[in-house]
């Protein structure tokens, strides 16, 4: 009962937050809930880093599904292009998930860091006000280098979903063992691609993996 009432107020916060944008509302909620926005941004990072892990392993599989084509001996061409097909869409459905998911990390940061600013202006001790600048300014460099790496990774998606797609719209109309067999090149454009753009993920799931070990 607790674990579906946490649920439904997760999906109603969530609401609240896309729908219609009253990030103060969905702050102000989850303090009310003893979370405040550095639990958030360090959730946010965990699920930013999962999500791109998840990424990485389905367009691996796109990557083996289209080899499995290429090394095509004999068998239904039509099974074949219909797996290539769902691999394809499960990519930008991922794709799309991991762009969310950055876009949140980046949205509470954003939060967080204004509202650390404000507080630390509050303090009255000099010495404890210092103290937590010297916090604030290290936890921003680690962000940027946070952000850096996933807006690389980021960046990445979209060439490799517009080959991928530009592969699966040619097979869908030529759909023969010729054809096939002369998209190697192709094929192994693809295969770079997605090698370069799993090496920015993994630099990417690094630096949150540090962020998370550093912030409290």
């Amino acid at each position: 009962m607790r674990h579906y009432t946490i649920v439904t107020i997760g999906i109603f916060l969530l609401s609240i937050f896309v729908f219609t944008g009253c990030q103060t509302t969905y702050y102000a909620v989850w303090e009310k809930l003893g979370k405040e926005k550095r639990h958030l941004l360090k959730d946010q990072v965990e699920k930013a880093a999962g999500e791109q892990e998840k990424a990485s392993e389905q367009f691996k599989d796109v990557l083996s599904r289209i080899k499995e084509m290429y090394g095509f001996s004999g068998g239904d061409l039509e099974e074949f292009y219909d797996r290539l097909k769902d691999d394809y869409e499960a990519c930008e459905e991922r794709a799309e998930s991991v762009r969310s998911r950055i876009d949140r990390v980046e949205q509470i940061g954003g939060a967080l860091f204004l509202e650390w600013e404000k507080e630390i202006n509050e303090i009255t001790n000099q010495k404890l006000k210092t103290k937590s600048r010297q916090s604030l300014a290290a936890t921003q460099t680690r962000f940027q280098r946070l952000q850096k790496a996933m807006a690389k990774a980021e960046s990445k998606l979209n060439p490799v979903l517009r080959d991928l797609r530009d592969y699966v719209l040619y097979l869908k109309h030529n759909l023969n063992a010729r054809s096939i067999g002369a998209l190697k090149k192709e094929a192994d454009d693809i295969e770079v691609e997605v090698g370069a753009l799993l090496k920015e993920i993994g630099k990417s799931i690094s630096e949150a993996e540090e962020f998370v070990k550093h912030f409290q």
